[in-house]
């Protein structure tokens, strides 16, 4: 793998990591697993590419993390020899039509968007909180404020983003 390639698998392992464990997390019933299977899907990725044969990765992430859990669901039933009931929760297919691939894309673009027209504090906040899943406490010790500042930034943050979503 080329320095500029790892470079790039170590961004987004930084950017994905955290909503690639909230995604497992929702699916299996053993947290211990879910730091393997994050890792997996950048291994995989990693592979794939340097191949030569991927030039988007961020775009099959969450195709190779179904990938990735349907091998768990495979191996657990072979250690255990049960036989896994159909949840449709769990293992219900994703819809991804280019239609809602883009309409996707358009979402986060305006998401996007809208954060970087708030406030850097306020901005800050709000990442912590929903994409790093820190409480309202964590942020307050970590940026040295109160907790009601906290919960005004995120007021602020989520009445912009409300507002901006609208619009689009």
């Amino acid at each position: 793998m080329t320095q500029t390639s790892r470079v790039e698998m170590d961004e987004m392992a930084r950017r994905y990591a955290v909503p690639l464990a909230r995604y497992f997390r929702a699916r299996v019933r053993s947290a211990a697993d879910i730091d393997d299977m994050v890792q997996e899907v950048f291994l995989r990725l990693a592979a794939r590419r340097e191949g030569g044969t991927l030039e988007a990765p961020e775009n099959y992430l969450f195709t190779v993390a179904a990938s990735v859990l349907n091998d768990s669901f495979r191996r657990a039933a072979r250690r255990g020899g049960a036989h896994q009931l159909f949840d449709e929760r769990l293992h219900a297919e994703e819809d991804f039509s280019p239609e809602r691939v883009y309409l996707g894309r358009e979402q986060l673009r305006v998401v996007e968007t809208a954060l970087h027209e708030l406030p850097e504090r306020t901005r800050v906040v709000f990442v912590l909180h929903r994409y790093e899943e820190m409480s309202y406490a964590q942020i307050a010790r970590r940026l040295q404020v109160s907790v009601s500042a906290i919960e005004k930034h995120m007021i602020k943050a989520l009445a912009h983003l409300t507002k901006r979503g609208r619009r689009s």
